[in-house]
């Protein structure tokens, strides 16, 4: 079949790679002229790093190179996946530099594509263009008057260099990670750094007590089972039954290092509620050198504040905090989230994607429920992300082949609005409309897998609730699908066998 992918970010790569490894005709449209998706050039912000350490962030038959770093940074991200594109033979299937304006379903079946002015048809069609594919932008008051004055005001992404910030006042607005890793470059530069910060998020450090790696306590299934799941199973039940007390000791223990490691109390910057709370925020990883900072008096912390309005103070520009406070802001850099959105999808299938709260009706994180030939990859932002997006991507070409035994309709619909609605009370609602799935990697994971009735071996997967989980134990999983799938005729495709098959892996490194 031909299979058109919007994105060539991890989710698009590896959807593409397992698609064409399945004998499909791909292409891969994306509107940057380089593949990385968040790690584009055109996209990166300085400061930037993976939340994940190189080993939890790479694909399963991909290693990162041996010379990265733990926590590698946004252009080692990009030259890494430039870098799986070629090795798989990525490379002439690219149409970088292409937006795709539109997407119109074909009544006899498949997607009319719209691209760079040209429309051709594919089978089927796969949304990988990612829940952080357009800056979510707050709109002041007096924009237009703090512009005139010289001011300006820009989104994260669009601050490439943190030389655009010499020797200027600027007010940095957020406190997830995307905020305080900016925050630290500029602060080194400018005049001044203030952070506004409507909310104060925990953060986890890098290494707890300055020498455990913090995947060793939450990159592990032991980790992920210390957050209730919507279907808890085994230990889960035991944790979050008879050692509740224990398990949430264990997650605030966490909390209680960062305060004493940062100096919280002393900085006044304790977030409210405790560690275990961090997922009804965003759980977001310590930058290097943030709170020191603030400790140096270079970087100014402004805690439940938000700016009430811009103007001109004289002839300088300014922001006026909501309560009162005036601060001369030459540069705004706006590191406040994204939106989540498909609009080269006509509004008839949106309409039949979303449900009435805007929220990704999504089987799996993967298959709408109601739109035929479509699918979507990279709507399952995970501390494991590329092994999410892997693991969704042989799930997709199975289902291609018609080797998914589904629910039906309904069923469907209903398993993923009790989904919807346990991520709601879950996280607060600050899933990304259905595409984030914190702290429930692994079971997304499972679920997937489970589905095609494979899975690394039990012994394997047991070691993962002690030691971090090495992507590169599932790298056998996509050739042992693919080799069952037919390659030329998909009718009539009955599922795939009912007994789990273990897939040998290596054993997991730390």
């Amino acid at each position: 079949m031909r299979v058109g992918i919007v994105g060539a970010g991890v989710a698009g790569l590896a959807t593409a790679k397992v698609l064409r490894q399945a004998g499909h005709d791909v292409i891969v449209y994306d509107k940057a002229p380089d593949v990385g998706g968040v790690w584009s050039r055109t996209r990166r912000y300085p400061g930037l790093t993976t939340q994940s350490p190189k080993a939890q962030y790479s694909l399963s038959d991909f290693p990162m190179p041996r010379d990265y770093p733990e926590w590698p940074t946004g252009e080692q991200i990009q030259a890494y996946l430039a870098s799986y594109a070629s090795h798989f033979g990525l490379d002439p299937v690219l149409r970088l530099s292409t937006e795709v304006t539109s997407a119109e379903p074909v009544p006899d079946g498949g997607w009319a594509v719209t691209a760079a002015g040209a429309t051709e048809h594919v089978d089927k069609l796969v949304v990988a263009n990612g829940v952080f594919c357009e800056p979510a932008m707050p709109r002041y008051p007096g924009e237009a008057e703090f512009t005139a004055a010289g001011g300006q005001v820009l989104a994260g992404t669009e601050l490439h260099d943190a030389q655009q910030a010499r020797g200027k006042h600027v007010l940095v607005v957020g406190y997830g990670k995307s905020a305080c890793d900016v925050t630290v470059p500029i602060s080194e530069v400018a005049a001044s750094t203030d952070v506004i910060a409507r909310h104060l998020l925990w953060k986890v450090p890098r290494r707890i007590g300055g020498f455990v790696n913090f995947k060793m306590l939450l990159l592990t299934r032991m980790g992920e089972a210390l957050f209730r799941y919507l279907r808890p199973r085994g230990v889960e039940k035991f944790l979050h039954g008879p050692a509740n007390g224990v398990r949430g000791r264990m997650v605030n223990s966490i909390g209680t290092a960062s305060v004493r490691q940062f100096g919280l109390k002393r900085l006044a910057l304790v977030p409210p509620g405790q560690m275990e709370d961090i997922v009804r925020g965003a759980i977001g990883l310590a930058t290097e050198g943030f709170f020191e900072g603030v400790e140096a008096g270079s970087i100014l912390v402004h805690p439940g504040r938000t700016i009430a309005r811009l103007l001109a103070d004289g002839d300088q520009p300014a922001a006026e905090l909501d309560d009162g406070t005036r601060f001369p802001a030459d540069l705004i850099v706006c590191a406040t989230g994204f939106t989540q959105g498909v609009p080269f999808l006509p509004a008839s299938v949106t309409a039949r994607l979303l449900d009435e709260r805007g929220n990704f009706m999504l089987y799996r994180q993967i298959r709408p429920v109601s739109v035929a030939d479509l699918y979507f990859n990279g709507y399952n932002s995970s501390f494991f992300s590329p092994l999410n997006a892997e693991m969704a991507a042989v799930w997709i070409a199975a289902d291609v082949a018609g080797a998914v035994a589904l629910p039906d309709p309904q069923a469907m619909r209903r398993q993923v609005a009790d989904q919807l609605a346990f991520m709601d009370d879950a996280t607060d609602t600050h899933h990304c409309r259905g595409g984030k799935i914190i702290p429930f990697s692994l079971h997304n994971v499972d679920e997937v897998l489970g589905d095609l009735h494979v899975n690394i071996s039990a012994a394997v997967r047991a070691s993962h609730w002690l030691v971090p989980v090495d992507p590169a134990a599932y790298r056998r999983v996509t050739p042992a699908v693919l080799g069952r799938l037919p390659r030329d005729d998909f009718v009539g495709v009955s599922a795939v066998a009912a007994a789990p098959e273990p897939v040998p892996g290596p054993a997991p490194s730390a």
